[in-house]
């Protein structure tokens, strides 16, 4: 079992609102996956080929976001609470310009096939990927360093993200994309992760003011 950290009493964060701060961050995260997809399908095409290569595009980034995340966390001297925070901001500002650049990258690559298909779409969707997969390892690492509880933390944190992204997918059926569209659904989920970066950044401000 992992024992605290030293620098732990600085991570000051309560569980329960790392615990909020990544179901909200799960709900965006299945929004944007839902859309892109749909987009880069219709931009690439539908077929067998471009589908595989498309949902293989997001899941590759996705592991090589995990990886980063977890070597990132575990040699980084910023507080984990700002990382998280400032991977949230970066989803949430290519989130926003997002829809637009797909249109563009697919005007510019009309006449792709096979695996230059899976290339482009692994470009177009590296970047969110990344930092989508790097907030589990940082936030994993966060917790550990204050119950020493490896188990606990990426048992909790999985079940939560998961509840989140399941939640976003009901929603997103029932509601969001019937009554919203697909381009102001991208920006819902950007307007969310916006948040969810400007409420641990600022939480994290305030209790280093009032350590």
């Amino acid at each position: 079992m992992a024992t605290p950290s030293e620098d732990a009493p600085a991570e000051r964060l309560p569980a329960a609102a790392v615990y909020s701060v990544f179901f909200i961050s799960g709900f965006a995260a299945i929004l944007y996956q839902l859309v892109w997809q749909r987009s880069l399908f219709r931009l690439l095409g539908t077929s067998m080929e471009s589908v595989t290569m498309v949902v293989t595009a997001f899941m590759l980034g996705l592991g090589l976001g995990s990886l980063a995340g977890g070597a990132i966390s575990e040699k980084s001297r910023r507080p984990l609470a700002v990382l998280f925070g400032l991977v949230e901001l970066g989803i949430g500002g290519f989130g926003l310009v997002s829809m637009p650049l797909f249109t563009w990258m697919a005007s510019v690559t009309s006449g792709a096939r096979g695996a230059e298909i899976g290339i482009i779409a692994f470009v177009a969707v590296l970047v969110p990927t990344l930092f989508m997969g790097a907030t589990l390892p940082i936030l994993v690492t966060y917790l550990v360093r204050r119950s020493g509880n490896v188990g606990r933390s990426v048992g909790m944190l999985y079940f939560i993200n998961t509840l989140g992204s399941a939640a976003g997918s009901l929603l997103a059926g029932l509601w969001i994309l019937g009554t919203l569209g697909q381009d102001r659904a991208v920006m819902l989920a950007a307007v969310v992760n916006l948040l969810v970066a400007a409420s641990v950044l600022g939480a994290h401000a305030a209790s280093r003011r009032t350590a």
